[in-house]
C-alpha cells in the first residue's frame, strides 16, 4: 500500500476559538482570521442586533436600546450554548458597546449568567480583554477611540468603564470618520489616531468597536508612535488564545502589535 500524503484539512487545530457576533457584522471573523496562525481556527455564532440591517447597514449613530438588548436573554445565551456544544477551547463575545452600557459590574453579571451555558469553556469579551491587555503592558494612561457610530454618551460610558477599572482615560470619543463600515480605511484611521490621540501621550490606545476596520494599522502606528496600539478584535483574539491555553500560538503572531509578545499577568487571565 502506498503512503498517502494528506493535505491540510482543517482538523489539525492548536486551538479553536468561538466568537459571537452581531448578525450582519463580518468584522470580528475577518480580523480574527487575518491574525490567526494556520493552526488556530475560528467558529462563529450570530445574534440578531436590531441596529444593523442586511448588508451591514446601520444608522449614523446606533441607538442604545438595541445595544442593551443584544446581551439580554435568550438570544445570546442560546448562541453561546450552541457554540459551547462544539469542541471549542474558548468563546469570545465580539461586541464592545454592550459592556459600555452595562458597566463593569453588569458585564460580570453577564459573564456569570452565560457561564451556566458554556460547559466550562472559558469566556471573554472585548472590554474585559482590553483591561487584561492594558494591565499586561503596564499601561495606566489610556486613550479610547470609538467608532463613528457611537454617540458621545456611549463614548462617555466607555470612559467610565475603564475609569472604574483603575485606568486614567486621557482621551475618548467617536472618531471623525464616515459612519459606515465600508468607508473606513486604514489610512484614514491612522491619520485620525496620529493627529487626534498622539498629543495626549497615552501609554496605550484602544480602537474600540469590533465592527471597525483596524488591525491592519497596528504595526505601523506602534513603530511611529511611542505607545501601544490595541484594537477590539486584536485584544479579544489575544486574550482568547491565552484563555484557551494557546499562549505559544499567540507568541508566534507577528505584525499585529507588541501585545502578542506579552502574556497576561499570572498566565491565563
Amino acid at each position: 500500500m502506498p503512503n498517502v500524503q494528506a493535505e491540510r484539512d482543517g482538523w489539525e487545530a492548536e486551538a479553536r476559538v468561538g466568537v459571537v457576533v452581531p448578525h450582519a457584522d463580518v468584522g470580528p471573523e475577518s480580523e480574527f482570521q487575518a491574525i490567526a496562525p494556520d493552526d488556530v481556527f475560528i467558529h462563529a455564532s450570530r445574534v440578531h442586533f436590531a441596529a444593523m440591517r442586511a448588508g451591514g447597514e446601520m444608522d449614523p449613530k446606533i441607538p442604545h436600546d438595541p445595544v442593551r438588548a443584544f446581551v439580554e436573554p435568550p438570544l445570546i445565551d442560546d448562541a453561546v450554548e450552541l457554540l459551547a456544544a462544539s469542541p471549542l477551547d474558548v468563546i469570545a463575545l465580539g461586541f464592545t458597546s454592550s459592556a459600555y452600557v452595562l458597566g463593569a459590574s453588569g458585564e460580570k453579571e453577564l459573564f456569570d449568567r452565560l457561564a451556566r451555558r458554556t460547559r466550562g469553556i472559558p469566556l471573554t469579551a472585548t472590554t474585559a480583554a482590553a483591561v487584561t491587555g492594558f494591565t499586561a503592558l503596564g499601561a495606566r494612561r489610556v486613550a479610547v477611540v470609538n467608532p463613528p457610530w457611537f454617540d458621545d454618551r456611549l463614548s462617555g460610558l466607555g470612559a467610565d468603564y475603564f475609569t472604574e477599572q483603575g485606568f486614567t482615560v486621557v482621551h475618548h470619543g467617536p472618531c471623525g470618520l464616515p459612519s459606515n463600515q465600508k468607508l473606513i480605511t486604514p489610512k484614514a484611521l491612522s491619520d485620525w489616531i496620529r493627529t487626534t490621540v498622539a498629543d495626549h501621550r497615552p501609554d496605550a490606545v484602544l480602537v474600540a468597536g469590533n465592527g471597525i476596520r483596524a488591525v491592519g494599522v497596528i504595526q505601523a502606528l506602534e513603530k511611529e508612535l511611542d505607545f501601544a496600539v490595541l484594537t477590539a478584535n486584536q485584544v479579544l483574539f489575544w486574550h482568547a488564545l491565552h484563555l484557551a491555553g494557546a499562549g505559544e500560538a499567540a507568541s508566534r503572531i507577528t505584525g499585529y502589535g507588541r501585545l502578542f509578545g506579552t502574556a497576561p499577568q499570572g498566565g491565563r487571565s
